[in-house]
């Protein structure tokens, strides 16, 4: 299977447009002006660790997300305010956040995670599509506590470099799979946070089995996350059922109105 095959449709289109909009913002702002500045941030907050801390007491920890939109369904909120929702989000039991920063595809912005995080003392998760250094070395300079590496739009090598720096300048990484293929290449890495997408990318239909068949070869030090399909308390108790506590979670939280009351009557 060539890489191409096994990226998506979308994702190519994606990481395509995310080629340009780097090439861009090198111009704009130098590769060396950016580790400048993540250089001078201050210490992450330790996003794995947040997790780790409710996963070993056999509690949902959950990855909250802020997403004003999505491809398929276009605009999910509206208004859309990501410190008030990330203040909700922290009151209702939320162990991090995941903040949508992809201005084409998913109408996010870097200023929305900088706003979330404000707000709360939750780390947070730059949610994006990772392809080169300069994204890693910008996360931390707009003071991303992780990173994504999606393992279906990246090689083996790529996803070793990116999380290597990641590494380097203090940032966790959350490496997401579809796959078995995928989750081979994420194992590789010396990270601890596996995220499992139970919706395939190229039919798109959602199958909570994705994350209960992966789940089974992945060993014990690693922290399964799974993420899509997680609408009602069964599927939550069908998961901790099975010893999986780390959630992704955002569109159900989305379209309601208190998105932290949702998160605790979903899972607490």
């Amino acid at each position: 299977m060539t890489d191409t095959d096994r990226t998506p449709t979308i994702l190519r289109r994606i990481v395509d447009r995310k080629w340009e909009e780097i090439d861009h913002r090198q111009r704009r702002q130098p590769l060396a002006d950016v580790r400048a500045r993540a250089a001078d941030k201050s210490a992450a907050r330790g996003f794995a660790n947040a997790l780790r801390a409710r996963i070993e007491k056999s509690s949902p920890a959950v990855i909250a997300e802020v997403k004003k939109a999505s491809p398929s369904k276009g605009v999910i909120r509206d208004p859309f305010e990501p410190a008030a929702i990330a203040e909700s989000y922290e009151a209702g039991g939320a162990a991090c956040l995941s903040v949508l920063t992809d201005h084409d595809f998913f109408q996010g912005h870097e200023d929305y995670l900088a706003q979330a995080r404000q707000a709360c003392s939750l780390p947070v998760i730059r949610k994006d599509f990772m392809v080169a250094p300069y994204q890693i070395y910008e996360s931390r300079m707009i003071e991303a506590d992780c990173i994504l590496l999606i393992a279906a739009c990246l090689t083996k090598d790529q996803m070793q470099e990116l999380a290597g720096i990641a590494g380097e300048i203090g940032l966790d990484v959350l490496v997401e799979v579809h796959n078995g293929e995928e989750l081979d290449d994420a194992l590789t890495l010396d990270t601890p946070l596996v995220g499992i997408n139970n919706r395939d990318l190229h039919t798109f239909e959602v199958s909570l089995d994705t994350t209960f068949e992966l789940h089974k070869r992945i060993p014990d030090e690693r922290l399964t996350i799974t993420e899509s399909g997680i609408l009602t308390r069964d599927d939550v108790t069908a998961m901790t059922d099975n010893g999986i506590y780390g959630f992704l979670v955002g569109e159900s939280f989305m379209r309601a109105p208190d998105p932290g009351a949702k998160l605790q009557e979903l899972f607490f």
